[in-house]
């Protein structure tokens, strides 16, 4: 078969390879936090891996608030303002993460998950995992299931779809997010960042939205990043599905989503080694402002999608 499936380790240490036996490129993914942590492609320098990820699952155990690498945002993104929300004639505070006086990244970034399926055959290889959500922190007690398929193919190509089940009586507050940083193999400031909006998200000075756009049309035709810090949301098309490239001049990253991931998160770190790629069901504090925000009702499955591509230049 032109496609193969590894797996190594079990439980929270269980990491599985898809792997393109015909070009050498190599998925690695966890099961804690279902996460992305690698994606090697071979280069005319070699091996390459576009994701800055962790050692070992034992290092993104130990690490994984440390920047959220490649965390699995749900069921927010970003920050929660004060960790506090008002649903359903209740209020309701976050008994999870905090950064300063906001709740940050959800609470499923840390959750072990279990493979559902997985199939590896001429066309392509991929993995279901699956983590059950109890409700058990009080501040969002609503029960329900994660899906999370990853299916890699041809031409360097990587899918990942995510699907929730809302196990709940009623309708439940829910977004859904992926923290994933990319790199070229040098520092940003080499690379050309380029997506296809220019509206973006007017953020207060604690990075929560305040409700108003702004226009930056910086990476329509495409912007060198050499000394430009972002931690911003921008607002991709309605019309149309949303496109982003961050390229050198060894590779073309293309993160391609679907329209229900229409808020683009870039954040570029302090060391400038890789840059925070987000894709977003909804906008930072959501569950507040509404934007984007989604009813989950029950018992019937949203799935949300994003597809990475690497071209070697």
């Amino acid at each position: 078969m032109s496609f193969s499936i590894q797996t190594t380790g079990e439980g929270s240490r269980l990491t599985i390879r898809l792997s393109d036996t015909t070009t050498g490129t190599v998925t690695e993914i966890f099961a804690f936090g279902g996460l992305l942590n690698a994606f090697v492609v071979q280069t005319a320098q070699g091996a390459l891996n576009v994701i800055d990820g962790f050692t070992d699952p034992d290092h993104a155990m130990a690490h994984i608030t440390d920047g959220f690498k490649s965390a699995k945002m749900s069921p927010f993104a970003c920050r929660l303002l004060n960790g506090r929300y008002h649903f359903d004639d209740q209020s309701y505070t976050m008994d999870s993460f905090y950064l300063g006086n906001h709740a940050l990244h959800g609470i499923l970034y840390d959750a072990v998950y279990t493979i559902k399926d997985w199939v590896a055959d001429e066309k392509a290889a991929s993995v279901e995992l699956e983590h059950q959500y109890k409700g058990h922190f009080s501040g969002y007690p609503f029960k329900y299931t994660l899906s999370v398929k990853w299916e890699l193919t041809s031409a360097n190509s990587l899918t990942v779809t995510t699907t929730a089940m809302n196990h709940s009586e009623k309708a439940i507050p829910f977004s859904d997010g992926w923290h994933p940083y990319f790199t070229t193999g040098e520092s940003v400031d080499a690379c050309e960042l380029k997506f296809n909006t220019s509206r973006k998200l007017v953020f207060d000075p604690e990075l929560i939205p305040t409700g108003e756009e702004e226009t930056d049309d910086r990476f329509i035709a495409g912007h060198s990043l050499q000394d430009i810090f972002l931690d911003n949301s921008f607002i991709l098309p309605t019309t149309e599905e949303g496109y982003c490239e961050l390229k050198n001049k060894q590779v073309r990253i293309v993160i391609q989503p679907l329209i229900n991931y229409p808020y683009l998160q870039v954040y570029t770190p302090p060391h400038r080694k890789s840059v925070a790629i987000e894709n977003l069901s909804a906008a930072p504090n959501a569950f507040n402002n509404g934007l984007g925000l989604l009813h989950l009702l029950p018992n019937e499955p949203v799935s949300f999608a994003t597809s990475y591509r690497v071209d070697v230049l």
